[in-house]
C-alpha cells in the first residue's frame, strides 16, 4: 500500500476533513491586541499571532512570526514587502508580484516561479501536486500574520524541503469583526483597495474580504491587474468539535517585462520587452474544510481541499495549462507530563492538461506541445519531544515522502508532431530530524538540530523542451545551531547552518525568455548565518535589523571546481529605525548589499553592490482612521536586484532584473 493511500485512509477516518491549518479562531487568546492597540489594522481583537509565536518558540531551529502590524504602513504588493525582516529569507523583486524567494539557497537558480519552499494559506499548500507553484496567489494584504519555518523546522507542515515553509493566516469573524477598509495609491498609476467584514452569531462566525490591484509597473510592459476574494466561516458542532470552511478566488493578470542586459539596467531600468506580449494570467479557485476534535491532552485536525487553476502564459511560446489539485491531511497532537507527540500525514493529487502554442504576439498560434501531466506527493511525519529537565527538551522525528510524476505526451512539434509517449518518475525518501532546545534563563533559548531534506523534481524540471527527463531528487543533510530571546531592550534571533547537498537541481539560461534546462549537480554546500537584532532604544524609538551571510558553492566539481553558486550575494543587511508612537511615526530604512552576486557558474561576472534607502510613516487622524506613507529607493539607485543564472555571463547577457525604481505610495485604513 502506498503512503498516499495510508494518508487518505487516516484522513478520512479523522472525519475526512486542513490538518495543520492554524487559524485565528482556533489559536486566539483572550488577550487584547497587544502592540496593535490603538492602531487601525486588519485585526483588532484577540491575537492568533500570539499562539503562533508560542509554537515557533517551541521549535529547535530558525522560525519567526510576522504580524500584520509589522508591515501595516507598507503597500504590500508581494511577499517581499512583508517578510523582508524575516531572518534568512532572501527576497528580491523582479516586477509586480514576481519575486525571487529563497531560504538557505532553496531554488537558487530558478529564474521564475519558485521551488524548495512549501507555501500555504491557512495551512493548505499553494504548491501544486508536483510541488511547483505560483506564489502570486498569496496576497499578504489579507493576512493576520505569516509563519516562517526555515529548513527542517517546517516539519509541523509536513515539509521536507531545504527551504522550509511559509504559512499565511487570514483573520476570522471572531478576531476581525466589523468593517475594515483600506485604499492605496501612488507611483506608476498604482491603485489598490481592500474591503473586509467579519461577524459572530451564536456558535458561528464568518469573515470575507475582496481586494483590487492595478498598476502600470515601474518598467515598460509590466502592468498588472488583479481581483481577489478570500473568506471563511466556522461553527462549533459540539463542545469539543468545530469546523471551518474556506474559499479563495484569484484573477491575476501580469505583463512580463523580461530581463535586461547590464548596461540597460544601469542606464534605462524602466525598459521592458514588448516582444511576444509576454504575460502570466492566472485564474484560480481554492476550497477547503478543516475540522478539529479536542481530546483530553490533545487534539485531532483533519481536512480536505481542492484547487482549480488556469494559467495562460505567453513567453517563448504560449503556455496554456488547466490543472485540478485535491488533497487530504490529518494531524494528531498529544502531550502528557514530560512527553509530547505529533503525528500527521498528507496526500496531494494533481492533473494538468499542458499545451504550448507558437506565440503570435501573445495569442495562440500552431500547437507545439500537448500532454497530460499527473502528479502525486504524499508524506507521513512524526515528532516526539521529551523533557528530561524543565529547561531542556530533546526532539526526534522524521518525514517519509513518496510520489510520482507522469507525463503522457500527445503532440510535440520537436518530435515531428503527433506522438504517444509516456514518461514517469517515482520517488520515495525518509528524512529524519534530531534536535534539542535549552532555556538557560527565562526568555532565552539555545537550540540545535541535524536533519535531512529531500526534494523531488517537478514538471518544470522533468518536462523540458526535448521531452521527459528523469532527474534524481535533491538531497541534503543540514546542521543548524543558534539562539533567540529577549533581555531588556534587546531581542535577537541567530542561526548558523551548513547543508551538504547531493544532486542539487540547478538551472541556467539557455536563451532569451526560454525556460532553463535543469541538471543534477554533484556535491554542493550551502552554509551561512541568519540573524535578526531588534533594539528598543526608547518608548518612541525601535531599531530592527537583519543580516544574512550566504556561502553557496560547488565542492570539487569536475567543471566548476569550488566556484560559488550565482544569484544570491554573500552579504545582505537591512535596517529600519522607527521613531514616534502609533499616533504619529516615521521609519527610515536601508537595504545594503556590500558586494554583488555572481551571475554565472563560471564566476566570470559579478554585479555591483548597492544600497537602497526607503521611508514609511503613519498617523492616526481620528478614532479608527489611519494614514500611511511608503516611499522606496529615495536616492534613485540603479542596480541589479535579481539574476537568471547562466553558465558564462557577459554584460550583454539579458539575464538581469533591476531593483525597484523610486516610488511613493500612500493610503488610508479605516475600521468601523
Amino acid at each position: 500500500m502506498t503512503i498516499s493511500r495510508i494518508t487518505l485512509a487516516a484522513s478520512l477516518a479523522c472525519f475526512a476533513l486542513p490538518a495543520h491549518a492554524e487559524t485565528a479562531t482556533e489559536t486566539a487568546t483572550a488577550e487584547g491586541a497587544g502592540g496593535a492597540e490603538g492602531r487601525t489594522i486588519i485585526v483588532t481583537g484577540a491575537r492568533a499571532a500570539d499562539a503562533a509565536q508560542d509554537r515557533a518558540d517551541a521549535t529547535p531551529g530558525g522560525t519567526d512570526v510576522v504580524t500584520h502590524e509589522d508591515y501595516a504602513d507598507k503597500s504590500p504588493v508581494s511577499l517581499r514587502d512583508v517578510i523582508a525582516f524575516s531572518p534568512g529569507v532572501y527576497l528580491q523583486p523582479r516586477y509586480g508580484q514576481e519575486v525571487r524567494i529563497s531560504i538557505r539557497g532553496s531554488g537558487l537558480s530558478r529564474g521564475y516561479h519558485m521551488r524548495g519552499i512549501t507555501l500555504l494559506q491557512d495551512g493548505v499548500p499553494i504548491n501544486l501536486a508536483d510541488d511547483n507553484g505560483d506564489f502570486q496567489e498569496l496576497d499578504p494584504i489579507f493576512f493576520d500574520h505569516l509563519e516562517v519555518y526555515r529548513g527542517a523546522n517546517a516539519l509541523r507542515f509536513g515539509s521536507g524541503t531545504l527551504g522550509g515553509a511559509i504559512n499565511g493566516v487570514t483573520p476570522t469573524g471572531e478576531t476581525a469583526g466589523g468593517l475594515y477598509l483600506r485604499a492605496d495609491a501612488g507611483s506608476f498609476d498604482t491603485v489598490r483597495a481592500l474591503a473586509s467584514a467579519g461577524l459572530e452569531a451564536g456558535a458561528g462566525d464568518a469573515w470575507a474580504a475582496v481586494a483590487f490591484d492595478r498598476s502600470d509597473g515601474d518598467r515598460d510592459h509590466a502592468a498588472r491587474r488583479s481581483f481577489r476574494f478570500h473568506g471563511n466561516a466556522g461553527i462549533g458542532l459540539a463542545e469539543r468539535v468545530e469546523t471551518r470552511f474556506y474559499a479563495s478566488v484569484n484573477n491575476i493578470n501580469q505583463e512580463l517585462p523580461g530581463a535586461l542586459d547590464l548596461e540597460t539596467v544601469r542606464t534605462a531600468p524602466e525598459t521592458g520587452n514588448f516582444a511576444g506580449d509576454m504575460a502570466r494570467d492566472i485564474d484560480s479557485l481554492r476550497l477547503q474544510n478543516r475540522t478539529r476534535l479536542r481530546l483530553d491532552g490533545g487534539q485531532v485536525d483533519a481536512g480536505v481541499f481542492v484547487n482549480a487553476k488556469s494559467l495562460y502564459h505567453p513567453i517563448f511560446q504560449v503556455v496554456d495549462q488547466e490543472s485540478l489539485d485535491r488533497g487530504v491531511y490529518a494531524r494528531f497532537d498529544y502531550a502528557a507530563g514530560r512527553f509530547a507527540l505529533t503525528l500527521g500525514g498528507e496526500a496531494r493529487f494533481g492533473d494538468t492538461r499542458s499545451k504550448r502554442f507558437v506565440n503570435l504576439e501573445g495569442e495562440r498560434g500552431d500547437l507545439t506541445f500537448d500532454a497530460d501531466q499527473d502528479a502525486r506527493s504524499a508524506s507521513v511525519y512524526g515528532e516526539v519531544r521529551y523533557r528530561p529537565l524543565d529547561a531542556l527538551q530533546l526532539i526526534a522525528g522524521g518525514v517519509y515522502a513518496d510520489g510520482y510524476r507522469r507525463q503522457h505526451l500527445r503532440y510535440n512539434a520537436f518530435m515531428g508532431g503527433a506522438v504517444d509517449v509516456t514518461g514517469r518518475a517515482d520517488y520515495d525518501a525518509f528524512s529524519p530530524r534530531f534536535g534539542l532546545l535549552y532555556e538557560p534563563a527565562p526568555g532565552v533559548q539555545v537550540f540545535a538540530n541535524y536533519s535531512r531534506s529531500v526534494e523531488f523534481p517537478g514538471f518544470i524540471e522533468l518536462a523540458q523542451i526535448a521531452g521527459f527527463v528523469d532527474l534524481d531528487p535533491q538531497r541534503a543533510w543540514t546542521l543548524e545551531a543558534g539562539t533567540r530571546g529577549r533581555r531588556g531592550i534587546v531581542q535577537w534571533d541567530l542561526s548558523l547552518y551548513r547543508a551538504d547537498l547531493e544532486g542539487e537541481l540547478l538551472q541556467f539560461d539557455i536563451g532569451p525568455d526560454i525556460p532553463a534546462a535543469t541538471f543534477n549537480a554533484g556535491e554542493t554546500r550551502h552554509q551561512g548565518i541568519e540573524a535578526a537584532l531588534s533594539l528598543d532604544l526608547a518608548p518612541w524609538a525601535r531599531l530592527r535589523q537583519i543580516y544574512q551571510y550566504s556561502d553557496f558553492r560547488f565542492i570539487d566539481d569536475a567543471q566548476y571546481g569550488d566556484n560559488r553558486l550565482p544569484v544570491v550575494p554573500e552579504h545582505l543587511y537591512r535596517a529600519e529605525l522607527r521613531l514616534g508612537t502609533d499616533a504619529l511615526h516615521l521609519a527610515p530604512s536601508v537595504e545594503w548589499v556590500p558586494r554583488g552576486a555572481w551571475a554565472d557558474y563560471t564566476n566570470s561576472l559579478r554585479v555591483d553592490s548597492y544600497a537602497l534607502v526607503g521611508l514609511t510613516a503613519g498617523a492616526t487622524v481620528a478614532e479608527g482612521i489611519d494614514l500611511f506613507l511608503d516611499a522606496r529607493n529615495l536616492l534613485g539607485e540603479t542596480a541589479v536586484g535579481d539574476i537568471s543564472a547562466a553558465i558564462t555571463a557577459t554584460p550583454a547577457s539579458a539575464i538581469f532584473y533591476p531593483v525597484e525604481r523610486r516610488a511613493v505610495f500612500g493610503g488610508l485604513r479605516a475600521r468601523f
